[in-house]
């Protein structure tokens, strides 16, 4: 008995010394302010070290490099280091002793240190996880599955069961920090109602209070991983940008217009506070990094002066950039349109150090820029053949294939080898639409321009297309899921699609019309828009889904659902139902647009002969106009576009006069002046020329005729002329419009009055116009918004409105000139 006692007395202060020891090892351990702190006290302590102490010590290490600017970190030494394989050889051998929350972190850590993914240790410890899955907390969860995504574990069976945890526990989260981390993690592994269930969850937390703007980020580059472009997350999240403006440098910013534009938002105001951040602070980037996120951020909204300072600075440091950043400033350069020939010039001659850096998308983005900005540089040009054609040698992804194939056909001339030909035909069964369309375009331009030299090109090209056609054909026939379909058919165009499958692919979609969801109607209207086809079928299915879920479509998508119809002049079934729906819908939710996409609907409705006082009255007032100069002003976009939004003004300006005078809306005189003045005005083409003597010959003299003529509210058209009561020719006054030598018409100050009090009585104006293919719908005979409204307006101020539509003027019926002289003396004169 007295040894027992003994025994366990001894075993009692050895225990305790032992505790005793221990803390006082982990004390050291977490005071230790340096990495060979650390070291040091693991080499002198291996026999003593526990699970604990190794934790703990892997921790500190990352610990330690995190506070320091990224630059200073020394992670390569941290990692060499004898005794850090001693601590991870250690982790390896206790992980199934350790806590669950330790080996996360363990994993987390190393990871930061820039460990091996498959590092043996790593191995262990993501096996180890697995196991205890399903009683992590939730701050390590989703830790666990931010491992998991940066060890590119996307797609593995861990990130599937990560995300049945998250599924069937999502409810109880209450954290958007955590939810934020998991939706990114497992966005590839989720079905479309898991991702809907994700997406109403965290639009319920962001209505929290405060929310950091990180993970407002987080949401953006989910829905960038799901490609789905959710208008209200993102705009509550551009909402918690603009609280947070003061906390947001130029990488956030960066990152924020670059999730923007993947997911097709545009914000004015967070634009315009960009704007003034960055310009702030233009001279405080020195570093070819931050630089290169500055000019692709800023250069696109600055003012004249602040641009030409980006493009110096971006000249003087073009050495000093990176082969990435090379690419930022070229993508910038191609998207602000910018050919500053002295950058361009800078560009180039740094690109020959970078380019067998580029991976080959990253080479195909890079020829496609340097052939819009018009780049002149033959010998870079060759070497990027070169490259292109040992990656497509090599390739054996069909994207790549079809991508490497279309930029090849962008290049100056050069003969096609009958390898990239034999390349695209082993490729073609297994290519989705856009890729065989990249395929089909190159092909065609390499035919039309005789660049397939060898012998028997010609016939190996024509095999290759109707091969490449039947593949098609077998794509869209064994097509069952509509959303799938849209996917594909979001990025195609181009004469091989409009020519050999469009047919197909409407058939296509009318066999799978009860797949129309209120979830996909925009995206089936976007391709309908694109392709200009007015399938009655598929409009009214779109118009009926439209009505019956109005409340769930987001209003900006009712709008581009609005502006299919109106473009292509469609009522559907229940006319009157679809439209007031759609109004009442967007008239409640006005806040939800940009001043520049007020204007937009406004036309659009205009168009469709719709005026809501409530937008009306809202658009047409000065507050709200002078918002939209200064917004304008602010637009990452061309001078173009500019224009296309202050014309859509004066077009919606000038149907609210002729339409709604009760509105008492002004009409612009100065500003579609102006308009005229430099982009309105139409050549004097070949046809008009030709018409005009026939109208001279019918009419008795060219003085009953007049040519490019500008009405009141400023409609161009192609002639008018004046037929008094008896239907004989009245002369029109002199036109004393002079053509300058490019044969634009001159704007007359007095063209509103000009002849008109003149007109006997019961006389009659006549606007004569022809129309082309771009007044009809694809293979239809059914006249297109725009042009219907024009003639709604002339008959407003008083013409009588001839149309000639092209396929009657170009019919074999009217092949001699005496038939064209009968087909316009009976329209002239009315005779049916």
């Amino acid at each position: 008995m007295l040894c027992l006692r003994q025994v366990c007395l001894f075993m009692l202060r050895h225990y305790q010394v032992r505790t005793l020891s221990s803390d006082l090892l982990l004390s050291q351990i977490n005071s230790c302010t340096h990495e060979d702190e650390v070291f040091s006290l693991v080499g002198r302590n291996k026999a003593r070290l526990s699970e604990k102490h190794v934790g703990i010590a892997l921790n500190l290490l990352w610990q330690l490099q995190k506070k320091r600017p990224f630059l200073l970190r020394t992670n390569d030494y941290v990692r060499n280091h004898s005794q850090f394989l001693t601590l991870c050889i250690l982790a390896e051998k206790t992980v199934e002793h350790m806590e669950d929350e330790t080996i996360v972190h363990i994993l987390y850590s190393i990871l930061r240190l820039n460990v091996e993914d498959h590092n043996s240790l790593a191995e262990v410890l993501v096996t180890e996880a697995w196991k205890r899955l399903d009683r992590l907390s939730w701050p390590a969860l989703s830790k666990f599955a931010l491992c998991l995504y940066k060890q590119h574990r996307r797609f593995s069976p861990v990130m599937g069961k990560v995300a049945q945890v998250v599924d069937m526990k999502l409810d109880s989260i209450q954290d958007i920090r955590i939810l934020s981390v998991l939706m990114i993690s497992i966005s590839d592994v989720i079905s479309q109602s898991f991702r809907d269930r994700l997406l109403q969850k965290a639009g319920q937390l962001l209505e929290e209070k405060e929310v950091h703007f990180n993970y407002a980020k987080r949401i953006l580059q989910f829905l960038q991983n799901v490609k789905l472009r959710y208008h209200p997350l993102v705009e509550r999240c551009n909402k918690i940008f603009l609280k947070n403006t003061s906390r947001l440098d130029v990488h956030s910013i960066s990152l924020i217009f670059g999730l923007y534009e993947q997911l097709g938002f545009d914000s004015a105001e967070f634009r315009l506070v960009a704007k003034q951040l960055l310009s702030e602070a233009v001279d405080d980037y020195y570093d070819p990094e931050t630089f290169a996120k500055l000019f692709f951020t800023l250069a696109p909204l600055a003012g004249s002066t602040v641009r030409e300072r980006l493009l110096v600075t971006a000249v003087r440091m073009a050495e000093e950039f990176s082969c990435h950043q090379v690419l930022v400033i070229l993508k910038t350069m191609q998207k602000m349109k910018c050919r500053d020939s002295h950058l361009l010039k800078k560009m180039t001659s740094v690109l020959h150090k970078h380019l067998d850096s580029y991976h080959v998308l990253q080479l195909v983005k890079l020829t496609q820029y340097l052939v819009v900005l018009r780049c002149h540089n033959l010998e870079l040009f060759a070497k990027l053949k070169m490259l292109l054609f040992g990656f497509l040698k090599s390739s054996v992804v069909p994207a790549d294939t079809a991508a490497i194939i279309r930029v090849l056909a962008m290049l100056p001339p050069f003969q096609v080898e009958e390898i990239i030909i034999n390349k695209a035909a082993a490729v073609l069964p297994q290519c989705r639409l856009h890729h065989l369309n990249c395929i089909a375009t190159a092909l065609v331009k390499w035919n039309h321009c005789d660049q397939l030299h060898w012998q028997n090109s010609s016939e190996l090209c024509v095999k290759l297309l109707q091969k490449l056609n039947d593949c098609g054909f077998q794509r869209l026939q064994k097509a069952n899921n509509l959303n799938l379909l849209l996917e594909e058919l979001t990025h195609v165009n181009g004469e091989w699609f409009e020519e050999v499958m469009n047919e197909e692919t409407m058939a296509m979609c009318q066999h799978l019309i009860d797949q129309i969801t209120w979830a996909n109607v925009l995206q089936l209207s976007s391709f309908l828009m694109k392709t200009n086809h007015r399938c009655p079928s598929l409009l009214d299915r779109i118009a009926s889904v439209t009505v019956e879920n109005i409340d769930k479509i987001h209003p900006f998508e009712i709008y581009s659902i609005l502006f299919l119809f109106s473009a292509l002049n469609y009522d559907p079934p229940a006319n009157e139902e679809f439209f007031e729906s759609c109004i009442r819908h967007l008239t409640s939710n006005l806040s939800c647009f940009e001043t520049h996409h007020l204007v937009l609907l406004g036309h659009v409705l205009a168009v469709a002969g719709y005026f809501p006082p409530v937008l009306i009255m809202k658009i047409f007032n000065v507050f709200f106009l002078s918002k939209l100069d200064a917004q304008l002003e602010g637009r990452s976009s061309s001078l173009m576009n500019l224009i296309m939004v202050r014309l859509h003004l004066m077009k919606l300006n000038r149907a609210v006069c002729l339409e709604c005078p009760e509105f008492h809306i002004p009409w612009f005189h100065d500003v579609t002046k102006c308009y005229f003045q430099n982009f309105g005005r139409s050549r004097i083409n070949p046809l008009r020329q030709h018409v005009h003597r026939m109208l001279t010959e019918i009419l008795g003299g060219s003085h009953y005729a007049r040519i490019s003529v500008l009405t009141p509210y400023y409609y161009e058209i192609d002639f008018e002329c004046v037929l008094d009561e008896n239907k004989k020719p009245f002369s029109c006054m002199a036109q004393n419009i002079p053509l300058d030598d490019m044969k634009r018409i001159h704007l007359r100050h007095d063209i509103k009055d000009e002849g008109r009090k003149a007109l006997p009585p019961g006389a009659q104006r006549i606007a004569l116009e022809f129309l082309d293919s771009k007044a009809f719908s694809k293979h239809s005979h059914h006249l297109k918004g725009e042009p219907a409204v024009k003639k709604r307006h002339l008959e407003m101020l008083g013409y009588r409105v001839v149309q000639i539509p092209h396929f009657e003027w170009n019919s074999m019926v009217l092949s001699t000139k005496g038939e064209q002289l009968e087909y316009l003396r009976r329209h002239l004169y009315g005779i049916h």
